[in-house]
């Protein structure tokens, strides 16, 4: 995995950058890529790269790369951050074609594909990717986020330039592009604790490139002239029932194919293991590839006071023993204490540039550090499947009331966002300044976006049903995540890989019936049990299984626990959803006097509500974790 950045200037004209201050750009991105970098000039472009090296790790595989091979001047130059995961299909068309490729390198299978198909190429690739190909003589950049947000890529314009870069910081390494605080999105911050939503950034005139999305500049004119288009957008759902046991069969046939792809590596990989059903799943399935599978799991250590609470973070760990026992692995753990979580946090928001997303970044970055001083380079993760299976019992119960009592008073897009408000928008007026909440109009940005994420969930699963808020699951919160896992392992030199996450697999969920993946109502199921196991009891663990059948009392995610059921412990296939939890309520102290010398906090935040994160902040833990995180981030950018 990778860090690209460049520069391009309208025809006629250099970039006002020195190969000195790219450098200074693209180096912004080293932890990205620690093991080799590149730079390639031309004219009115200048392409930067930091490789981390993971396929053919060899000098051929050094970008930024050209096309053709050994042309004085080439007619393609590309900075690819990814993985392609049906690299070999496509080297096999390509050489039909009667292309000559001379590395092993999926970089070259992606240019070369560019170069033969067009944009055409998208449709044919499977993979996690942001790039940006420059077409060296019509003076055109095409810059292109994979369908689902695992890659990230920003851009802004400026003057007569179009600057790009996988981090915003590496934008801000620009000399003449600034910080200025994006006042709506710092709102919204509060609200959704996303630095990203769709293009919108924390940072004004700097965007994000959406999932499934490209873009087209054309440098060719006077002044940049842009265009962003969507070229993947998902699949329609049916609302009713299906075949269980067929569907269970055809999704676990999917996700065990895109585990064994995603698992091609030329340098040690492990897994994430957090010991609930996702993690689990894609443990298991990649067991059956390896010879000694690595797993890593991330959490703080038991806490006497949660000793009765079975999703406490003492249990997270506890659940991940009893599954890497379970599977054989060889298992490590990464342990978060107060100390470190403080310390980690406030580093993690000075070397992003942003505030952080969930509290769980700081375990996933910890946990990543933990398995790259083991050697490993890839890990692969369970992102994806609660935002595809539905996973999140509460929201889809909530979604499921909303529906059975819609009387048309409230949009489902404010539904969606209102439901999972940290900072409620009846709120900002004890907590936003006067000036600020001027500014942001009622939030009436906000509100605008979640009405076109329903509105576009709703035409891309087919239905205003529980599918659509499903839908809008996958599009923010999954979207969300990606980038946390992103950038938590990236700022370890380690690859995340998505397993889940992946267009096959996407395919397969979302046309799966909504019956199998959700269900209202009170629910279990009896299957076969081919595995010791057994349901869990007080303190995480798993009892011996003593019948030939278990029973699946979950209602979400039904058809992946169905899918697994022989594979994984039972207590697995029933544990409530957790996720890397810490007890970062009782953790924030450390930080809370920096809302009181904030500048940007005494003017963004009313006196009243930094009073009370400052006094208390484990009581006013939503309003604590994203005023305490733009404070911090404020600091970065502001002094």
């Amino acid at each position: 995995m990778c860090g690209i950045a460049g520069v391009v200037a309208c025809a006629g004209r250099a970039p006002g950058v020195s190969d000195g201050q790219m450098v200074a750009m693209r180096d912004a991105l080293e932890r990205r890529g620690p093991d080799g970098a590149g730079l390639w000039r031309h004219h009115n472009a200048v392409l930067a790269h930091r490789r981390l090296a993971v396929i053919d790790p060899g000098p051929d595989g050094a970008q930024p790369m050209c096309w053709p091979h050994g042309a004085t001047t080439p007619k393609y130059v590309i900075s690819y951050n990814g993985e392609l995961y049906n690299d070999a299909e496509l080297r096999r068309d390509l050489i039909r074609r009667g292309v000559k490729l001379r590395t092993q390198c999926d970089t070259e299978t992606v240019l070369a594909a560019l170069a033969t198909w067009g944009s055409g190429a998208l449709a044919r690739m499977r993979g996690m990717f942001a790039f940006a190909l420059w077409d060296v003589e019509r003076h055109r950049l095409l810059v292109v986020r994979d369908p689902l947000g695992i890659k990230p890529v920003y851009y802004a314009v400026h003057k007569d330039e179009f600057v790009f870069a996988s981090e915003i910081r590496s934008i801000l390494a620009h000399p003449e592009i600034s910080a200025r605080a994006n006042m709506p999105m710092v709102s919204a911050y509060l609200t959704t604790i996303r630095t990203v939503l769709g293009e919108h950034t924390l940072f004004e005139g700097i965007k994000a490139v959406p999932p499934g999305h490209l873009l087209w500049a054309d440098m060719s004119g006077e002044a940049p002239r842009i265009e962003v288009s969507q070229y993947w957008c998902g699949h329609a759902t049916m609302e009713g029932e299906g075949d269980m046991d067929a569907c269970a069969a055809s999704l676990r046939a999917t996700l065990d194919e895109s585990v064994r792809r995603h698992l091609r590596s030329d340098v040690p990989t492990c897994c994430l293991l957090s010991g609930g059903i996702d993690s689990s799943v894609i443990a298991s399935a990649a067991q059956q590839h390896t010879d000694q599978l690595r797993t890593y799991a991330a959490g703080a250590a038991p806490d006497p006071d949660d000793a009765g609470d079975p999703l406490g973070a003492g249990h997270d760990l506890e659940f991940a023993r009893t599954v890497a026992q379970h599977l054989g692995t060889e298992h490590s753990e990464a342990i978060v204490d107060g100390g470190m979580f403080a310390d980690r946090w406030g580093w993690m928001v000075d070397q992003l540039g942003t505030p952080l997303s969930t509290p769980n970044e700081v375990a996933i970055h910890a946990v990543a550090a933990r398995l790259r001083e083991d050697g490993c380079v890839v890990t692969l993760s369970g992102e994806g499947a609660d935002e595809m299976l539905a996973g999140y019992e509460g929201p889809m119960d909530s979604a499921a009331a909303f529906i059975a009592n819609d009387d048309g008073t409230m949009h489902p897009g404010h539904f969606q966002l209102l439901s999972a408000a940290w900072v409620g928008i009846d709120m900002k007026n004890g907590v936003l300044s006067e000036r600020v909440r001027a500014t942001v109009d009622n939030d009436s940005f906000l509100m605008s976006f979640y009405e076109r994420e329903f509105e576009q969930s709703a035409a891309e699963s087919g239905t205003r049903g529980i599918a659509a808020h499903l839908r809008m699951h996958r599009r923010i919160n999954l979207t969300g995540l990606l980038q946390r896992l992103d950038t938590s392992t990236m700022l370890a030199s380690v690859e995340g890989r998505t397993p889940f996450a992946d267009v096959e697999v996407a395919r397969a969920c979302e046309t799966l019936p909504m019956g199998v993946k959700y269900r209202p109502g009170a629910h279990a199921d009896e299957v076969p049990a081919h595995l010791e196991g057994g349901s869990a009891h007080g303190g995480g663990g798993c009892a011996v299984a003593t019948t030939s059948a278990v029973r699946i009392n979950s209602r979400t995610k039904v058809v992946l626990r169905h899918a697994y059921a022989d594979s994984v412990p039972v207590c697995t296939l029933n544990r409530p959803k957790a996720s890397f939890p810490v007890p970062f309520s009782r953790w924030m102290g450390e930080h809370s006097s920096v809302i009181r010398s904030s500048q940007f906090a005494q003017s963004a935040f009313s006196a009243d509500a930094i009073e009370a994160v400052a006094g208390d902040p484990g009581r006013h833990w939503n309003l604590a974790w994203p005023m305490i995180n733009l404070a911090l981030w404020s600091k970065k950018w502001w002094g």
